[in-house]
């Protein structure tokens, strides 16, 4: 069977990434706009209307004027943007959150892609969470160092511009504490309260790692770094995109580094526990413009369909 795709947000990072996947689909047929159409609002609601699956890579305004343009009740919407990752009647487009969480999908018309920190946090404390490690009043930190593809066109341009001595450096961001992930990584997660959050963009193309770190004594009394590895294997078995890495991963300490970017080109998440006797960094790792941007909505695509999860994904 063939499936009729638009991508709404065409040219930008996370629709030509959409497109490279979608390019190997022999069960995919792509409806494109014309280059002088792409700001034609009637051309484009023509095209959302006549897909079975449309993408949404646009800003905030711009993909809630573009679902309201949808009268097709046959039309299943993903959007990348942040403007509906906790608005009722919309389904959070991340497989593996929960048990049902995939069926939720593949009834959805109306699919809200994951940000790509949200994604690796989410990953990384709702096993917990749901396991009663940890309580939905823990007050807890995490930091996400990132490539600078996830600023888009204008921050890759800034960057592959060379120039500027101070882009060589990690540069924290969100400094403001509002970052405009946090209500869905409170949401999905089921805290109570927003984590203190520290994004960095740092000189690299792609890959994003996550870390929150805690104190033993800040989850249920007696937990030890063991059980929290085994919450996330418990959580997480039979997941083909995500591996729960060994306690302790022996690779990764004997490197002495972590690598950020092994994640890149796949849709695959790493989730590592590192653990003392008093406390443990939780670590998720991905791929910034895979699992969490265009990969994860293709993955999406594929649930809401009915076709293998894995469908033009590695």
């Amino acid at each position: 069977m063939t499936y009729t795709v638009f991508v709404d947000g065409q040219e930008g990072t996370t629709g030509l990434r959409i497109h490279e996947y979608l390019a190997q689909r022999s069960d995919i047929e792509v409806l494109r706009i014309d280059a002088d159409k792409r700001k034609d609002a009637a051309e484009r609601a023509r095209l959302l209307n006549a897909a079975d699956v449309a993408f949404l890579c646009l800003p905030d305004a711009a993909s809630r004027e573009a679902a309201a343009m949808i009268s097709n009740p046959n039309t299943c919407l993903i959007d990348a943007s942040t403007a509906h990752r906790t608005v009722p009647g919309w389904t959070f487009g991340l497989p593996e959150l929960c048990r049902g969480q995939r069926e939720a999908i593949r009834g959805a018309k109306r699919i809200a892609n994951p940000g790509c920190h949200a994604s690796a946090f989410i990953l990384a404390v709702r096993p917990l969470v749901d396991a009663g490690l940890l309580a939905p009043e823990a007050l807890i930190s995490a930091t996400s160092i990132t490539g600078y593809s996830g600023g888009g066109k204008g921050m890759i341009a800034e960057y592959e511009a060379g120039g500027n001595a101070q882009l060589k450096s990690p540069r924290p961001y969100a400094l403001g504490l509002a970052h405009k992930h946090l209500p869905e990584m409170m949401a999905h997660t089921g805290l109570k309260t927003a984590p203190v959050f520290m994004p960095i963009v740092a000189d690299f193309y792609k890959g994003l790692a996550v870390t929150v770190p805690l104190h033993l004594q800040q989850l249920r009394a007696g937990t030890s770094p063991e059980q929290v590895r085994e919450a996330l294997a418990a959580h997480y078995e039979g997941e083909r995109f995500i591996r729960v890495m060994p306690l302790r991963d022996a690779d990764t300490l004997a490197s002495g580094f972590f690598d950020v970017q092994a994640c890149n080109d796949t849709n695959r998440v790493d989730l590592f526990v590192f653990g003392s006797d008093t406390q443990i960094l939780v670590m998720a790792r991905l791929d910034n413009l895979g699992k969490g941007a265009s990969g994860a909505a293709v993955q999406s695509m594929n649930v809401h369909l009915g076709v293998d999860e894995t469908l033009g994904l590695v």
